[in-house]
């Protein structure tokens, strides 16, 4: 039975979430059809456009994204104390980047307001409108509504475009956020789309490695391919900095290294190319030793194109207090043991 969006994302378990969503009928509305033959797929820039636009407005932030030919995936943290430090003239202008602003906190802005009843009802709209910018549900209906609209006018249609409003998952740890993270930068490779991670178009993944190359003056920097999208990519959680793998990072960075993350990666790569599923590389990497995660048992969760389903992603000890938290017996989802405590959560 279908669950109550408010039951899905509980800021109070965790701010991230791994968002899908999924063309109408799973058709390649964003790819090459097979049953037309037209291709869509300019309408991945159109995508990752958006996604940098809404970030830049909304409290949310952008950790992971793929935008596949029938469906994409994100990894954003939801980000309460950010909006909460916004002043009301920066609340009205995020808010008019997005909908039509309204006549009434126009006047309170600009002092016209003569009476107490119009100020509280300014108040109030802001106040609506600082918690709608740091709401999963109000980020993803915009995303949505508008690549729909999008969509239907190049068609010239109406209708449906995407299957539903969109599945999320929590991801309740550090274990959680960093198997979904691969996961979703390595769909490409695992739809055979490409051949390795930083060759993965419309990912964040390929985002990533491009601003590593462009960093390093000596690299040549990659060369802008057609239907690339037209303005700047989102802007992505950055990593924690070298040399602090002991240290606690910040809320506002991923917790883990960036040499970590692409190490894992080019791992997990390598053994879905060779197609050798009982194979066990011998070059782990490091990451999954200290975060005493079993080698084969992370890979053939990436590796499946049905393993990342339920309402959590994590370590089996977090979605046990998660669910007394909730008052549930359980959570159903993607579950990793550990022989060893669990790291340190993210400092506020």
């Amino acid at each position: 039975m279908p669950r109550a969006r408010q039951t899905l994302v509980d800021l109070t378990l965790t701010p991230y979430y791994h968002v899908v969503g999924r063309c109408v009928r799973r058709a390649f509305l964003c790819g090459v059809d097979a049953y037309n033959q037209r291709d869509y797929g300019h309408r991945k820039a159109w995508v990752v456009d958006l996604l940098a636009r809404l970030a830049a407005g909304f409290a949310i932030d952008v950790a992971a994204y793929a935008v596949m030919s029938n469906h994409y995936h994100l990894v954003v943290r939801v980000n309460p104390q950010s909006a909460a430090q916004w002043s009301e003239k920066e609340v009205a202008r995020r808010w008019q980047l997005f909908f039509g602003q309204h006549v009434l906190v126009t006047r309170y802005l600009q002092g016209q307001c003569g009476t107490a009843a119009e100020r509280a009802a300014a108040q109030k709209m802001l106040q609506v409108w600082r918690e709608r910018l740091c709401s999963l549900s109000w980020f993803m209906r915009v995303f949505n509504e508008k690549l729909a609209r999008q969509a239907n006018a190049e068609d010239g249609c109406t209708g449906r475009f995407w299957e539903g409003r969109f599945r999320s998952q929590a991801l309740l740890d550090e274990v959680g956020l960093l198997a979904c993270m691969a996961y979703v930068d390595l769909n490409p490779v695992r739809a055979g789309m490409a051949p390795t991670p930083e060759a993965s178009e419309f990912t964040s993944i390929e985002q990533r490695v491009k601003a590593l190359l462009q960093a390093e003056k000596s690299a040549p920097t990659p060369a802008k391919t057609e239907g690339e999208p037209s303005s700047p990519p989102p802007r992505l959680m950055p990593f924690m900095p070298e040399g602090l793998a002991k240290a606690k990072p910040s809320a506002k960075q991923l917790p883990y290294q960036l040499q970590d993350y692409l190490e894992l990666l080019d791992w997990a790569a390598r053994i879905e190319r060779r197609g050798k599923r009982g194979l066990v590389s011998a070059d782990t990497p490091a990451i999954l030793e200290r975060l005493a995660l079993e080698p084969e048992r992370f890979r053939a969760q990436l590796q499946s194109q049905f393993s990342f389903r339920g309402a959590v992603v994590g370590r089996r000890e977090t979605a046990r207090a998660a669910a007394r938290q909730s008052g549930r017996k359980f959570y159903r989802g993607v579950l990793f043991g550990s022989a060893l405590p669990e790291p340190p959560r993210a400092s506020a």
